[in-house]
């Protein structure tokens, strides 16, 4: 006897697990980042966080921090997938996979080595806390920012920058005129996939003896005191954050995708 499931029981697991792991948390962090204490409805915690020079600070430094990030990522991503994308020696690959294997690698294992390097060079790495944090963070997110700009650039339509050439356009023109722009969606997808997770990802920054707060450390140093309430709210202003964030990169992806990008010559 043969089992048939239709497409409603197939989503089933799928609807629980939604159910379960993404709206029942995201509905008591709602919970909690507005009400007090004795679970009164209050706007105390939103006014709170945007009257206090500390958390203000923190979603500023957050910011710089993963924007920092990120355009170092993009400047050392973007040259390195061009290079094993558009290149035809046989070995490609092999460089590709070097610079996947430390997503292999047990994460404290790889910053650990990174701190014991930084030490050698540096002597006190606490001296130089955001310098330190943007080269712990580049090497966490690179393989993020490398995966994208590498399949959008091997997608490329050959033919085009063919034609770009045939119509006089040098090397030059023709990369900044045709395969730069047909690389934007792979842009948007690595900064998309490197800026949110730098925003939060505060353990790079605890093991590099960095003992200034981003985003994540703050959140939890609420939870840890047991203020769930202003930890939920500053919770809830991080994923409004993101959510914007993913909306303004996806709307760019889609005129990408949908309509392309006018090459002009």
């Amino acid at each position: 006897m043969k089992l048939r499931f239709n497409r409603k029981q197939l989503c089933i697991p799928y609807a629980a697990f939604l159910i379960l792991f993404v709206i029942v948390p995201l509905l008591v962090i709602i919970y909690y980042a507005f009400t007090d204490g004795e679970g009164q409805f209050t706007f105390g915690n939103l006014i709170s966080f945007f009257s206090s020079t500390n958390t203000i600070g923190t979603l500023i430094y957050s910011l710089a921090l993963a924007i920092t990030t990120t355009l170092v990522c993009l400047v050392i991503a973007y040259p390195t997938a061009y290079i094993l994308a558009r290149s035809h020696f046989k070995k490609k690959y092999v460089l590709l996979l070097l610079f996947i294997m430390p997503m292999w690698i047990n994460f404290t294992l790889r910053i650990t080595a990174l701190k014991e390097i930084l030490t050698a060079i540096e002597g006190n790495i606490a001296a130089y806390p955001f310098l330190n944090s943007v080269i712990g963070m580049t090497y966490d997110f690179l393989p993020f920012m490398i995966l994208p700009l590498y399949t959008s650039l091997l997608k490329l339509d050959n033919s085009l920058l063919e034609a770009a050439q045939d119509l006089g356009a040098s090397k030059i023109k023709v990369f900044l005129r045709v395969t730069l722009p047909l690389s934007v969606p792979g842009i948007i997808s690595g900064i998309t996939m490197v800026l949110l997770p730098s925003m939060t990802n505060y353990v790079v920054l605890d093991m590099l003896y960095n003992s200034t707060y981003i985003m994540g450390s703050l959140i939890g140093s609420y939870f840890n005191s047991f203020d769930w309430n202003n930890g939920s709210m500053i919770s809830l202003i991080l994923l409004v954050i993101i959510f914007i964030v993913t909306l303004v990169t996806n709307r760019f992806s889609d005129k990408d995708d949908n309509g392309g990008r006018e090459v002009i010559l």
